[in-house]
């Protein structure tokens, strides 16, 4: 008897094992997939500005950024966010401290590509308004996030040329990625 329900039990955890893994493979994942604490490093460079031709026209130097944030998901497709992050060298805007002037949008498809959409609000260090988009794709049952910046609006500025010149709000050719990993709290995710 008692081998009999231990086979019933073993075949019925190997269902379950292969059901799970048809149905990530399938797709599972969805707005709700993120939610709580993630920690964020970044790095690229920031290259110019898009002109109306539609190529990058570069500053008169490029860049470099690395950026360190931390990122907390709803699970309905809403985030807030704080960071720090130097840009060529400097402090963004000059401030030694993070920045939690920061709101944002996502998406979760099922196939666990998306979205994510920041935009600075006032009070902060960089100007009310700039805005940062990636395509992220969610790894690792939802406690990793890939992601890679495809947009980046920024307040003002001019290219090294003078063709472009960004009186307020213009797009910048940036070179950017992003790495999102859940913070476990006490071994809990």
């Amino acid at each position: 008897m008692k081998i009999k329900h231990l086979s019933i039990a073993s075949a019925t955890a190997v269902a379950l094992l292969s059901l799970s893994g048809a149905a990530q493979a399938g797709g599972l994942c969805s707005n709700a997939t993120l939610r709580g604490p993630f920690e964020f490093i970044g790095h690229g460079e920031i290259l110019g500005l898009i002109g109306a031709d539609g190529k990058v026209h570069s500053y008169a130097a490029t860049s470099i950024l690395d950026d360190v944030a931390l990122v907390t998901f709803d699970g309905m497709g809403h985030f807030s966010r704080t960071d720090f992050g130097v840009i060529g060298g400097l402090p963004k805007g000059g401030q030694i401290t993070f920045n939690p002037n920061q709101i944002g949008t996502y998406t979760v498809n099922s196939d666990c590509t998306g979205t994510m959409k920041t935009v600075y609000t006032a009070g902060g260090a960089v100007p009310a308004g700039v805005e940062t988009d990636l395509n992220i794709v969610v790894a690792a049952d939802g406690t990793l996030i890939e992601s890679v910046v495809y947009r980046a609006v920024t307040v003002s500025g001019e290219s090294a040329d003078g063709t472009v010149k960004c009186p307020t709000y213009c797009e910048q050719g940036v070179q950017e990625s992003f790495e999102g990993k859940k913070v476990l709290v006490y071994g809990f995710r």
